[in-house]
Formats: structure tokens, C-alpha cells, sequence
């Protein structure tokens, strides 16, 4: 499973991208505008660290804008996805760039039917929103298992993005199920290392080294 960080924030992708385990970054104009920098600027610099899949988000809702922002953003790297909001002019927005060989993540994926419209215009990837799903008493990751079934049933091409994650364990389940990818809060990313049994056993094993030493 291939693990891409949620963020527009320069240090946690470098510090991610040193720990040599993500493949891409998702991004959005809510989250750059936090960082207090250009959109395009930050994207760019974005794809300059991680090298791979880096989803800009349109902000026009319209067919028109979103297909005219689709281009202008692609132009930015060869490492720009476009994502697009999952409406009717999003799913006709997507078919066009699909065609011009742009690629595209459809966004606010909260059901498998949003998801096969989004694979039939032609998306390179979608991305569920499973945390928010959780936050209404939906089951987030069930969407996923479901749409995944789709894929396999018919072998579309389109890669399944895991989104909205609020902890680890939504990460765990998420490659449990076989989801190509998951993008995650740096938070997210960094209590995966975390277990308690690590921590006793490194202090167990300086304590003993210490006492070792202490003898010659």
C-alpha cells in the first residue's frame, strides 16, 4: 500500500520524505492558505521533495472553471494530480481531462455509487472520505471495502485513496483491506512507530549496555 501525507506543510513532507516511506502528498487550498504561501508556489515545491503523485485541489465548481484551473495546475509539474469535487460538472470535468491526459482525484467520495461514477468518467484515483463517514455513524471503511469489490469486479484502472483518516488504526484497516493507497495527517503517520513495548524494551537495553560498560 502505497502512503501519500496530507498536508501542505514543507517540514512534515521533507521529514516524511527523509524517513523514506511516502510516496505522494494530497493538498487543498484550505490547507496551504494555513501555511500563508501562493497555491501554485507551494505545489510546485511540493512536487520538488516528494517526486510523485501530489493532488491540487480546483476551486471553481463549474465545468468551465474546473476543466480551465485542471490545466493551469497541470502545468505546474508532471507530478500533478487534479482533484475535483464530486459533482455532475466535477464527473463531466474529469472525462474531458481524463481524455487530455490529465490526471485526476475525485474528492468527497462518500458512497460506492459516487465512486463508480468517478471510475467511469475515467478517474486516476478517488478518494473516500472514511473518518467523516465515522463521524456520522456511518461505517467509513465498509465504503471502502465495497468499492473496491467494484474495482475487482471490473477491473477499472482507477486507484482508491483512503481519506479523511483520524488515526492509525484507520491506516492498519485500510491496508488490511487492500487499498493502493491511504493519505494521512503527519500525525497520523508518526504514531504508527509508537508502541509502549518499544519504548520498555530501547530503555531495558540502554539501562543493560549502561551497566556493561560500567564494568570495564
Amino acid at each position: 500500500m502505497k502512503i501519500f501525507l496530507d498536508t501542505a506543510n514543507l517540514e512534515e513532507i521533507k521529514t516524511a520524505a527523509d524517513w523514506g516511506i511516502i510516496d505522494g502528498v494530497t493538498t487543498n487550498p484550505t490547507l496551504v492558505a494555513r501555511e500563508g504561501v501562493p497555491f501554485h508556489e507551494r505545489v510546485k515545491e511540493i512536487c520538488e521533495v516528494v517526486k510523485g503523485p501530489v493532488s491540487a485541489e480546483v476551486t471553481a465548481l463549474d465545468y468551465q472553471g474546473m476543466v480551465k484551473e485542471a490545466r493551469e495546475l497541470a502545468k505546474l509539474s508532471e507530478y500533478v494530480v487534479v482533484k475535483i469535487p464530486m459533482t455532475p460538472d466535477g464527473i463531466k470535468a474529469v472525462k474531458k481531462l481524463s481524455g487530455e491526459g490529465i490526471k485526476t482525484n475525485v474528492t468527497l467520495i462518500f458512497s460506492p455509487s459516487q465512486a463508480l461514477l468517478a471510475m467511469k468518467a475515467g478517474a486516476t484515483y478517488i478518494s473516500p472520505f472514511v473518518g467523516r463517514l465515522d463521524d456520522i455513524s456511518n461505517e467509513g471503511m465498509k465504503i471502502v471495502e465495497e468499492i473496491l469489490q467494484i474495482i475487482y469486479n471490473y477491473d477499472f484502472d482507477t486507484e482508491v485513496i483512503v481519506a479523511s483518516v483520524r488515526h492509525p488504526m484507520h491506516i492498519v484497516e485500510a491496508a488490511l483491506l487492500g487499498a493502493h493507497i491511504v493519505t494521512t495527517p503527519f500525525k497520523s503517520l508518526q504514531a504508527l512507530f509508537r508502541h509502549p513495548l518499544t519504548d520498555i524494551g530501547i530503555e531495558r537495553f540502554m539501562n543493560d549496555w549502561k551497566k556493561y560498560k560500567e564494568q570495564f
